[in-house]
């Protein structure tokens, strides 16, 4: 099939692109159209108006100042993967773009539609999440700043309105030193994960855990900050007991299941990651906590 017939804006400039989407009924952001276009061709979307945000100026970038970190919305997935300032300061993205599509859907897709696009079993938005980031948001009323976590609000739904466009991702520099964890599982590569964890921690005085954030995706509507398990790991060492006690959080989900996987499955597989990316975060600040953890 092929997408039913729509007029196709090409705005040069954000204010252009923010009164385009005020005034047209039905319109949708154009990216890095890897979700967009299929879902067009198949007509599970059929917007009435594209506006294409690939002539816009300034949308895209990566920058470090004043201890923040600064990705533009229309930074390409490639581009953050192979980045020497995400290298140094934010590895987890480009361990967990490893895992997104294929390289030739990552040399088009943006960081910005992932977000947007907010499909449950995607990377980024957990990533984002897991980092503590703020999405940066501009519309008819100027700009304005949404949590990461709470930005995915439900199945492919986000806090953006109808006539916003997220402009960038910004968060503080992780410690250097800090230790990360990604772990999923898909059938085959480049598909959509049943289910994936994303862990930060950070040590403090005498080797205990001064910070954990923990997030998981694929299992709910939206990513999914799983608080006790961070809590399990606050203020103790890091330990291969401490390490699945906190997986055996993910226990108390209720996950969604689907023709790909049941709840129990996605439940299980989320508990078996969690403690991978666990182990994987403090064997990068230096704790050995053995291999079957």
């Amino acid at each position: 099939m092929k997408p039913q017939a729509f007029a196709y804006h090409a705005p040069r400039g954000l204010n252009e692109a923010i009164a385009l989407l005020a005034r047209l009924d039905n319109a949708k952001l154009l990216a890095g159209g890897q979700s967009l276009v299929a879902m067009m061709n198949f007509r599970v979307v059929a917007p009435d108006a594209i506006v294409d945000l690939n002539g816009v100026a300034g949308l895209d970038g990566i920058a470090v100042g004043g201890e923040r970190l600064r990705i533009g919305a229309m930074t390409r997935q490639r581009d953050i993967e192979v980045s020497p300032l995400i290298a140094r300061h934010a590895p987890l993205f480009a361990a967990a773009l490893a895992h997104v599509g294929h390289r030739q859907t990552r040399n088009r897709g943006t960081i910005g539609g992932s977000l947007a696009h907010a499909d449950p079993a995607a990377e980024l938005p957990a990533i984002c999440a897991v980092h503590d980031a703020v999405v940066e948001l501009a519309g008819p009323r100027g700009t304005r700043r949404v949590e990461a976590r709470d930005f995915c609000t439900d199945f492919m739904t986000t806090a953006a309105a109808p006539e916003e466009i997220v402009t960038a991702i910004e968060m503080a520099l992780p410690p250097r030193g800090h230790g990360f964890g990604f772990a999923e599982f898909a059938r085959r590569h480049g598909d959509f994960a049943l289910a994936g964890a994303a862990a930060l921690v950070v040590l403090g005085a005498g080797g205990m855990v001064d910070r954990a954030a923990v997030v998981l995706f694929g299992v709910a509507h939206a990513p999914l900050r799983l608080a006790q398990a961070e809590e399990a790991l606050r203020g103790r060492a890091l330990t291969r007991a401490g390490i699945l006690a906190a997986a055996a959080a993910a226990r108390a989900i209720t996950p969604i299941g689907d023709m790909h996987a049941s709840a129990d499955f996605r439940r299980h597989l989320v508990e078996v990651l969690l403690a991978r990316a666990l182990r994987d975060a403090a064997l990068r600040i230096g704790v050995d906590v053995g291999g079957g953890a």
